[in-house]
């Protein structure tokens, strides 16, 4: 039990997942975040993750304005469009993110044993899915406070605050035992690239046909 304690410190040592879960929580408290985008943050890994965070933290503004109905049909066009932009930025984010793992990996961890088994899910997609984590933490949590809210609504926030929050150290768990196994050598995972066809004019139909008109 020790020996396994003392791997999983050594991938937070390494990998800054501390600081992973710090910068998630913090930024969402900085008044001027996701606009602010001069934030120092240090090693190979981190700015990839402030990227990623950003962007998410970008997305989640757009989709709540995307819902309104009482602007007009232009305003949410330009809403979906720069949903679509932060989106690709976003799965970018997280390509890069599973590139500088796998090179530390590459430095650092046990050559992959011949029987280790290859995860469906990335390192850098677990980080996004802690990064949104964190955003509905946030703004659930932000729920619970609401002061024009009734208590129905208080206790309902509340009870799925807990949730989110249990999902999130699950989550966390995760990405410590994927972490912890690439180093032992005993598990691997390949990075998937994402080739969003409808963003791409010269595979989406719709974009090609048009510009040959």
């Amino acid at each position: 039990m020790d020996m396994q304690w003392t791997e999983h410190q050594t991938a937070i040592r390494l990998f800054q997942l501390d600081e992973i879960a710090a910068l998630h929580r913090d930024t969402l408290a900085r008044p001027d975040w996701p606009r602010e985008s001069e934030i120092a943050v240090d090693g190979e890994l981190l700015p990839k993750v402030l990227e990623n965070h950003r962007l998410n933290s970008l997305l989640w503004a757009e989709e709540d304005q995307a819902r309104r109905n009482n602007v007009s049909d232009s305003s949410i066009a330009a809403n979906k469009r720069a949903i679509d932009r932060y989106n690709q930025g976003r799965n970018d984010a997280i390509e890069a993110i599973d590139e500088v793992i796998l090179s530390i990996m590459e430095r650092e961890g046990q050559p992959i044993s011949p029987g280790a088994w290859v995860n469906s899910e990335t390192a850098g997609s677990l980080i996004d899915r802690l990064s949104i984590g964190s955003l509905k933490i946030h703004h659930m949590r932000l729920q619970c406070e609401r002061l024009d809210a009734g208590a129905d609504h208080i206790q309902r926030c509340t009870e799925k605050l807990a949730r989110l929050k249990a999902q999130h150290s699950h989550l966390a768990s995760c990405l410590q035992a994927l972490l912890t196994g690439m180093l032992e050598g005993s598990c691997t995972y390949r990075a998937h690239r994402q080739f969003k066809m409808y963003n791409d004019p010269s595979l989406n139909p719709y974009l090609y046909r048009a510009s040959s008109q």
